[in-house]
């Protein structure tokens, strides 16, 4: 099942450590498997508020995820960004070709006895 790093970006300010981050960060995801799936764009909030922009990274697996996130060679770029943008990082599986929501409802109902 495919795994996805979701960062959301507050205030993101461009200079030359955020341009090196960009730079490097592609080298960093190719042996786990990640790819860009959202990078950045102009966001429209149709319910509450989004301050900043969104980046979305899809990987194979949760596993494949945290090893990114965790590797050495992210880990020595990660302060490049974490100084000049706040930001919210989490990582969270995705669903399957086959997903229902009909049925997650169900299991759901059948929890709360109803």
């Amino acid at each position: 099942m495919p795994a996805f790093a979701l960062a959301h970006l507050r205030d993101p300010q461009v200079n030359e450590d955020i341009l090196t981050y960009l730079e490097r960060i592609q080298a960093t995801l190719g042996p786990f498997g990640g790819r860009f799936v959202v990078h950045g764009p102009e966001v429209e909030a149709r319910e509450g508020e989004w301050p900043g922009s969104v980046v979305i990274i899809e990987f194979p697996d949760r596993r494949q995820a945290h090893a990114w996130y965790d590797s050495p060679a992210y880990q020595e770029i990660l302060p490049l960004r974490t100084r000049h943008i706040a930001a919210s990082v989490i990582i969270f599986d995705g669903v399957g070709p086959d997903y229902d929501p009909g049925r997650t409802a169900a299991a759901l109902r059948a929890q709360v006895g109803n």
